[in-house]
C-alpha cells in the first residue's frame, strides 16, 4: 500500500506543510485520500477533489503569510478557516502563556451579531473554558443540544447547528482555538473538514507566533527608541564607512542646535567643528575626515571633549564612544553619547559663589567680635564699667547672627538630603501668627506689624517651630527690603482645603522675571539691580522656607505689582479635616490648643527675650513675647498663659531659670480628663464607661487594659483627631518613648477585635500624618439598668 506522503503524493508540488499535521492524523489523512482501493473514475474524482482542497489550503497558507501585523494575520486566519470548511461563521480566540484569552476575532458575523456575541461573552465563560480545555477536536451536529447536554449555558444569540472546534498549537503550547459553525439546517462537518482545519491550524499557529513575536519586537524597539530619544544624554550614531551621522536623539539635537548656524546642516556643522580632547590634542574634522577617525574603532570612556565652532561658541561634553561591529567583524557604525557639562560648570560657579558668600558673611561678625574682644582685653582695666558693657551686646548680637547663619546652612543641607525634621500637628493659625509677630517685634523692628487674619480660621497641620521659622524668615525679608519704620501686614485666609498665610510689605517690590527665582537658593544676584548684593541670610531663608512649606504639603509663592510697589509672600498649609477651630475647647486635648503650656515673657530687651524664648522652646513650652505692659495685658486676655515672667534681669543661667519655671508650674493643679457621663453608642459598638465594658452587637469584646484606655481616649474625644503624641501621653504616660509604632500596633488590634476594616472603617479613622479620629457617637442613651 502506498501512503500519501510528500515523496509520493501526486500533489507534492503544492505548498502544504505536511509535517505540521499531527502524527496521529497523518495515516488517517493518507487513507482517506489514498486512490488504490477505488475505481478509476472514483479515484480521479477523489484526486481532483484532493487537489482542489490542497490548492485552497495552499492559497490560504500563502495569504496568511503575506503580513506580519498581528491583527491582519488573525483576521486572515479566521477568514481562511471559514472558507476552507465552507462555514457560515468563524471565530478564533488566542491565549496568553497563562491560558487567559487575548484576542477574539470573528468572520461571517454581521455587526449586530458580533455585538450580541460580545455582550453575552461574560455569561459564556463556562462554555469558553470547556471548549479551550479540549485536548481533541470537537465535531458535533447540533451545538445547542451539545452544550445543553453538558449543563452549560447557551449564551450565543446566533443560531448554530453543526459545529467544529480545533486547537491551535505551536511548539507544544496552546496558542488558541478555531471555532467554525453552520446554520441549523446546514450540512454536517465531515472528517475531511476536520483534517483540513487541523492542517490549517498548524500553519496558522506558526504565523500567529511569528506575528506576535514581531509585535513584541516592535514594541520593545519603540520603547527603546523612546528611552533613547528622551534621554538627558545626547546619543549620535555615525556610519563607519561614510562618517555621516545616521541619527540624533533629542538632547544631541539640542547640543548641535547650540552650535549650528541658521540653515546649516549637521554634515556642514561637522566640517566646521574643532575638537579638543582631554589630553590637549586639537583637530578639525575637515582636516581629518570623520570616517578615518571612526575606522580606528577606538573606544572612548568618559572623556571631556570641547566642541568649538569658528565664531567662538563651544560646548563642553563628557563623551563615551563605542564601535558597533557586524557579523564579519567589520565596524559598521559608531555610537557616541554626549553629556552636556554646562550645568556642572554652572554648579561649580555657584559653589564658588556660595563659599565666597559664606566667607563674607562670617568675616563681618567675626571682625566685630574680634575687635570688641581685643578692646576689652587690651583696655579693660582702663575702661569705665558702663563703657565696657557696651561691647557685650556687640559680641552677643554678632555671635547670634553667626549662630543663625550656621543654623540656616545646616537646614539647607538637610533640605537637600531630605532629612530636615518636620512633624506637623493640628494647630490653630491665629496664635502662630501672634507669636511670630511678638517674636519679630522683640528683635528690634522699628516699624509696625499688623495682624489681619480672617475670623474662625480652621485648624491646620503645622510643625509650630518650623512654621514660626518660615514666618520669621518672611518678616525679616520684608523688613530688609522695606523703608525703616514702615508697616508690614501679616494675614491669613481660608481657601478650599487650605489656609493661606501672607506677609505683605511696602518695600521696593520686584520685577516679574525675578519672582520665579526667589526660592531657588542663594545666588550672587543684586537685591535691587543697583549693585547691592543680596545677603546670605535672605538667600538661604527663602529657600529654607520653601522646603519647610512643601514638607507640610503646602506651596509658597511671591507676588509684586512691580518695582516700588511692595511685595507679598504667600504660603499655604493643609486644613485638618473635621476639626474646625470654633468647635475645639480651650482646655482641649494636648496637642490641639496647647494654651495650658504657654508662658508669657515680658521684657523690653530683645536679646534677653530671645534667649529666654529659646530656653522655653527647648524645654517644650510655648513663649508669648510682650515688649510692654499694654501688649502683655492683651496677650493675657487672648491666650490665658499658665505663667508670666516679668522684667527679666540680665545674667544668670538657663538652668536656674528653668528650675524656677518648673517649680511654679508644679504648684498649679494638673489637668485631668473628666469622666464622661452615660454610655457611648456608635452603630453596633457600645462602651459602658462606668463598668469599663465594651460590646459589639450585644456581645462583650474582651480588651486588655491598654486597648481599653486607647479606645476610651478616642471615644471621649470622638470627632477630633488625636495626634500620636496625644495618645502616647494619655495612654502610655509622659515617660513613654515617642514611638508611633505602639499606637499603630494597638489600633490594628482594636480594629481587629471591633471588626473594623482599615480600608473602609466604621469606628476608627486614620488622619494622614496626624494620628487617629473616632467617628462621632449617636445621641447618648440612658442606661436603664
Amino acid at each position: 500500500m502506498t501512503n500519501f506522503t510528500e515523496s509520493t503524493s501526486p500533489t507534492c508540488e503544492l505548498a502544504v506543510n505536511y509535517r505540521s499535521i499531527p502524527v496521529k492524523y497523518r495515516y488517517q489523512f493518507s487513507m482517506n485520500f489514498s486512490p488504490h482501493i477505488q475505481q478509476p473514475d472514483d479515484r480521479n474524482r477523489e484526486l481532483a477533489s484532493l487537489r482542489r482542497r490542497l490548492s485552497r489550503l495552499s492559497e490560504a497558507g500563502r495569504r496568511i503569510n503575506e503580513s506580519l501585523d498581528l491583527d491582519t494575520v488573525l483576521q486572515e486566519v479566521v477568514d481562511g478557516a471559514r472558507a476552507l470548511t465552507d462555514s457560515r461563521y468563524g471565530v478564533i480566540t488566542t491565549l496568553d502563556p497563562s491560558h487567559r484569552p487575548l484576542d477574539f476575532v470573528t468572520s461571517g458575523l454581521s455587526d449586530a451579531e458580533r455585538r450580541d456575541l460580545e455582550d453575552f461573552l461574560p455569561e459564556g465563560l463556562l462554555v469558553y473554558r470547556y471548549l479551550s480545555a479540549l485536548k481533541e477536536p470537537l465535531r458535533v451536529d447540533d451545538y445547542q443540544s451539545h452544550v445543553a447536554s453538558l449543563g452549560l449555558p447557551d449564551f450565543c444569540s446566533v443560531p448554530i447547528g453543526p459545529f467544529l472546534a480545533v486547537a491551535v498549537r505551536h511548539g507544544g503550547r496552546d496558542v488558541g482555538n478555531f471555532y467554525v459553525a453552520r446554520e441549523p439546517d446546514g450540512r454536517e462537518f465531515s472528517q475531511e473538514d476536520e483534517e483540513v482545519l487541523i492542517m490549517f491550524a498548524a500553519q496558522a499557529a506558526l504565523v500567529i507566533a511569528n506575528a506576535r513575536q514581531r509585535r513584541e519586537e516592535r514594541r520593545a524597539l519603540a520603547h527603546l527608541e523612546t528611552l533613547v530619544d528622551t534621554s538627558p544624554v545626547g546619543v549620535v550614531v555615525f556610519d563607519a564607512i561614510t562618517g555621516a551621522p545616521v541619527s540624533f536623539n533629542r538632547e544631541a539635537r539640542r547640543l548641535v542646535d547650540a552650535l549650528k548656524d541658521p540653515g546649516q546642516s549637521p554634515e556642514q556643522l561637522l566640517e566646521a567643528i574643532t575638537v579638543r580632547r582631554e589630553d590637549g590634542r586639537e583637530f578639525s574634522l575637515d582636516q581629518i575626515p570623520l570616517a578615518q577617525l571612526l575606522a580606528h574603532a577606538e573606544t572612548v570612556r568618559a572623556e571631556e571633549i570641547v566642541l568649538r565652532v569658528p565664531d567662538g561658541r563651544s560646548v563642553s561634553t563628557l563623551v563615551n564612544a563605542t564601535p558597533i561591529q557586524g557579523g564579519d567583524g567589520e565596524v559598521t557604525s559608531f555610537v557616541a553619547t554626549l553629556q552636556d557639562l554646562s550645568p556642572l560648570e554652572d554648579l561649580e560657579r555657584l559653589r564658588a559663589d556660595f563659599l565666597a558668600a559664606v566667607s563674607h558673611e562670617l568675616r563681618t561678625p567675626l571682625t566685630s567680635i574680634s575687635g570688641a574682644a581685643a578692646t576689652l582685653l587690651a583696655q579693660g582695666a582702663a575702661l569705665d564699667p558702663a563703657e565696657s558693657r557696651q561691647f557685650h551686646p556687640i559680641i552677643a548680637q554678632q555671635a547670634e547672627g553667626m549662630r543663625t547663619l550656621l543654623s540656616d546652612l545646616l537646614d539647607a543641607t538637610r533640605l537637600r538630603t531630605g532629612t530636615l525634621p518636620v512633624s506637623p500637628e493640628p494647630s490653630e493659625p491665629a496664635p502662630l501668627l501672634e507669636e511670630a509677630r511678638s517674636t519679630f517685634l522683640a528683635s528690634g523692628w522699628s516699624g509696625s506689624v499688623t495682624l489681619d487674619p480672617e475670623p474662625d480660621l480652621p485648624w491646620v497641620m503645622a510643625d509650630r517651630r518650623r512654621i514660626l521659622q518660615v514666618l520669621d524668615n518672611l518678616l525679616s525679608n520684608a523688613a530688609r527690603h522695606s523703608p525703616r519704620g514702615s508697616a508690614i501686614r501679616l494675614g491669613a485666609a481660608h481657601e478650599e482645603g487650605l489656609v493661606s498665610v501672607s506677609v505683605s510689605d511696602q518695600g521696593r517690590g520686584l520685577e516679574p522675571e525675578l519672582l520665579s527665582r526667589l526660592f531657588h537658593g542663594f545666588s550672587r544676584r543684586d537685591a535691587d539691580g543697583m549693585g547691592e548684593p543680596e545677603s546670605m541670610e535672605s538667600g538661604l531663608g527663602l529657600s529654607i522656607s520653601k522646603g519647610i512649606v512643601e514638607a507640610h504639603g503646602g506651596r509658597i509663592r511671591a507676588e509684586s505689582d512691580g518695582p516700588g510697589l511692595g511685595s507679598r509672600f504667600i504660603f499655604t498649609l493643609p486644613v485638618v479635616e473635621g476639626v474646625p477651630g470654633a468647635s475645639v475647647p480651650r482646655n482641649g486635648p494636648a496637642g490641639f490648643s496647647g494654651e495650658e503650656e504657654s508662658i508669657l515673657v515680658v521684657d523690653a530687651d530683645p536679646l534677653t527675650v530671645r534667649h529666654v524664648r529659646e530656653l522655653l522652646a527647648g524645654a517644650g513650652y510655648r513663649a508669648l513675647i510682650a515688649g510692654d505692659g499694654e501688649e502683655a495685658l492683651r496677650l493675657l486676655a487672648a491666650h490665658r498663659p499658665r505663667l508670666a515672667l516679668l522684667d527679666l534681669l540680665p545674667g544668670g543661667d538657663g538652668i536656674g531659670l528653668m528650675a524656677r519655671v518648673r517649680n511654679a508650674l508644679r504648684r498649679q493643679p494638673a489637668l485631668v480628663s473628666a469622666e464622661p457621663v452615660g454610655p457611648f453608642t456608635l452603630g453596633d459598638l457600645r462602651i459602658d464607661y462606668a463598668r469599663r465594658r465594651v460590646s459589639l452587637v450585644g456581645e462583650t469584646v474582651a480588651l486588655t487594659a491598654t486597648e481599653y484606655d486607647l479606645l476610651f481616649e478616642l471615644s471621649v474625644n470622638a470627632g477630633r483627631a488625636l495626634t500620636f503624641d496625644d495618645l502616647l501621653e494619655r495612654v502610655w504616660g509622659p515617660r513613654h518613648a515617642r514611638d508611633k509604632r505602639s499606637v499603630r500596633a494597638y489600633v490594628k488590634r482594636l480594629r481587629r477585635k471591633l471588626d473594623d476594616d482599615a480600608l473602609n472603617p466604621r469606628y476608627i479613622f486614620a488622619e494622614n500624618r496626624v494620628g487617629y479620629r473616632m467617628a462621632e457617637p449617636e445621641t447618648p442613651e440612658h442606661d436603664g439598668e
